[in-house]
């Protein structure tokens, strides 16, 4: 439970940025964050974001698969 108690204490700032996205303005929110990861983190993989960055990257693929028909 400890570590439950310490995800709750950081998720009220994290949960601002961090999401899943359910409408297209949730979704430019993410490609807007993604595009700021990529241009601090790069190709560098040891980036203390790097995981960060791949996971908003899933978040706007998978709304894209399940939204915009067009990419599929």
């Amino acid at each position: 439970m400890l570590l439950v108690k310490q995800i709750e204490m950081a998720w009220d700032p994290v949960s601002t940025f961090l999401f899943v996205p359910n409408n297209e303005e949730d979704y430019k929110r993410l490609v807007i964050l993604l595009d700021e990861l990529t241009d601090e983190i790069g190709e560098n993989e040891n980036h203390p974001l790097a995981s960060l960055m791949e996971l908003v990257g899933t978040l706007i693929e998978k709304y894209e698969i399940e939204n915009v028909p067009e990419l599929v």
